[in-house]
């Protein structure tokens, strides 16, 4: 995993975390992500971030257990065993609509919570760098990715006159890892990086 250098400002106001991510990104300094106690409606859009497409992917899945489904019915039901119940045709699609339906919820919801799962880096022993204690309970913590131009001096008295209770450098790996957070274990070496 490549080491990257990372400046972190905490602020304990959610008054004061906006202008500040204003500014920064109104400077160019590199967002790498806003840790935060709770949802803060509008941050995703500040920070820059394009809106998910998961609703597409959901969309997707769903068309795949759809035709799935009907895929499935219409052979076993006119290829592969053919009945004949109570004179029906053997391709009786309104009795299999709420076959279909079940098919087309299952594959877009167990589909969802995969791809989420997948884009957010969220599996069992996987590990990744946290920048604070304390992001997640009462303090929101803004992480500036430092590249070859950014003077991390700069970008620290910087985040401290715009709110910043706290400012610190930290030297990090970026990305994720296999691990336990209850133990200290190597790192997963691995070429390719997960972005």
């Amino acid at each position: 995993m490549a080491k990257k250098k990372f400046v972190v400002g905490c602020f304990d106001k959610e008054e004061l975390l906006f202008p500040a991510v204003k500014k920064v990104r109104t400077v160019g300094y590199k967002i790498k992500d806003v840790y935060t106690p709770y949802p803060v409606h509008g941050l995703d859009q500040a920070i820059g971030m394009r809106e998910t497409s998961l609703h597409t992917a959901g969309f997707i899945y769903g068309l795949l257990g759809t035709i799935t489904a009907l895929g499935c019915i219409s052979w076993i039901f006119t290829k592969d065993w053919p009945l004949d119940i109570g004179g029906k045709p053997h391709f009786a699609l309104p009795a299999w609509i709420p076959i279909i339906f079940e098919l087309t919820v299952l594959f877009s919801a167990v589909g969802m919570v995969l791809t989420f799962c997948y884009l957010s880096q969220l599996a069992p022993f996987v590990k990744k760098h946290h920048f604070h204690a304390r992001a997640t309970d009462d303090l929101f913590v803004l992480v500036i990715e430092c590249t070859e131009t950014t003077n991390t001096d700069e970008a620290e008295s910087f985040l401290s006159n715009n709110g910043s209770i706290e400012v610190k450098t930290e030297i990090a790996e970026d990305g994720w890892w296999f691990g336990r957070y209850d133990k200290e274990e190597k790192l997963f070496e691995s070429n390719s990086v997960v972005a």
